[in-house]
């Protein structure tokens, strides 16, 4: 609040304000945001800490190690980075054994083969078909990267959640410097 004086100079109504002195106790709305602040920051950078340790015991539970081929030689998947050096391989791989078609692009059923690699007639002269087994070994080879890529996105959300977690800490402690210069006593 401020208390106006007035003074007449020369037709002109001058007016001049007087702050009132600020409060000598910090502003309850400040120190609320502050402890808020803190509270979530601390509670995120915990939860994205708890998810980076599930999402690397989930990993190193299924003892996988990344074959001499992949980007990432040799190396038991843990992280994010040989999650992906193995997700990579292992497309690559089935690339390879299905000749570059994807499973969309493959045909549901194909021929069923002899020995010789002729096709198999049944009583009525037409073509066995059977399953084609190498379309249904994308299944597996997608089941296996989806999961792989989700373990990435776990290692993300949680680097991103602990990040924000940090964030929100330093808004907290900033409130609580800015409270004492606040000029709201309620």
């Amino acid at each position: 609040m401020t208390t106006p004086l007035l003074e007449k100079s020369q037709d002109l109504e001058v007016i001049h304000v007087q702050p009132e002195e600020a409060p000598s106790h910090p502003s309850r709305l400040f120190t609320w945001i502050a402890i808020f602040a803190m509270v979530v920051g601390a509670g995120s950078m915990l939860g994205g800490l708890a998810g980076f340790i599930y999402t690397y015991d989930q990993a190193s539970d299924q003892n996988i190690t990344t074959p001499d081929d992949a980007y990432f030689a040799e190396v038991p998947v843990r992280g994010p980075f040989s999650m992906w050096a193995q997700s990579d391989i292992i497309t690559t791989h089935q690339l390879d054994r299905t000749d570059g078609l994807y499973y969309s692009e493959m045909d549901r059923q194909v021929p069923m083969l002899d020995e010789n690699g002729e096709a198999v007639l049944d009583d009525a002269g037409e073509v066995v078909m059977v399953p084609n087994e190498a379309r249904t070994s994308w299944l597996s080879a997608t089941t296996l990267t989806t999961a792989l890529g989700l373990g990435i996105l776990a290692y993300a959300l949680s680097f991103f959640a602990f990040v924000m977690g940090g964030l929100m800490l330093a808004l907290g402690f900033g409130f609580l410097k800015l409270r004492d210069r606040a000029p709201l006593t309620t």
